[in-house]
């Protein structure tokens, strides 16, 4: 019975993903190809504020691993209800995947050429997931003034 729940679950949140909008304070180029990564609520376990902000600060010092560039980006659920931070940053995908399996996220973001996709990080056999293609990512994205907190 647990288990079937917790597929169920996943499932859900898989959907959810697929449903992500992302909040941006300044524009990016369609040319460009990066992933999309959070630290928040690993295997989509709610954490509190000060949890999150420290596994957030522990991805940020792993990004900049990379020396390259990156920015603070917010997911957000279509009814804006569930937000999480997240950061862009122009690595390949394999090692944004390997950077999602490190911070125990079910998936992480590609973006290339304008198309997102979702990667799936951490699902058990028994749930495969394939990447998908999920639409256009400018349609997806909307410009604030500010991040929210």
């Amino acid at each position: 019975m647990i288990d079937s729940n917790k597929r169920l679950l996943n499932k859900k949140l898989w959907q959810h993903y697929q449903e992500t909008k992302f909040l941006f304070t300044q524009t990016l180029s369609s040319q460009l190809s990066f992933a999309i990564i959070t630290a928040h609520n690993p295997q989509g376990q709610i954490l509190t504020s000060c949890q999150n902000r420290l596994l957030d600060r522990q991805l940020l010092l792993a990004i900049e691993q990379f020396n390259r560039p990156y920015r603070a980006v917010v997911g957000a659920s279509k009814d804006g209800t569930h937000m999480e931070k997240s950061w862009a940053v122009a690595i390949d995908k394999l090692s944004a995947a390997h950077l999602g399996l490190k911070f125990k996220q079910n998936a992480i973001y590609f973006v290339d050429n304008n198309q997102l996709a979702l990667v799936p990080c951490l699902f058990s056999k028994a749930e495969y997931r394939k990447e998908i293609i999920i639409g256009n990512f400018s349609e997806r994205v909307n410009l604030v003034s500010e991040l929210p907190d």
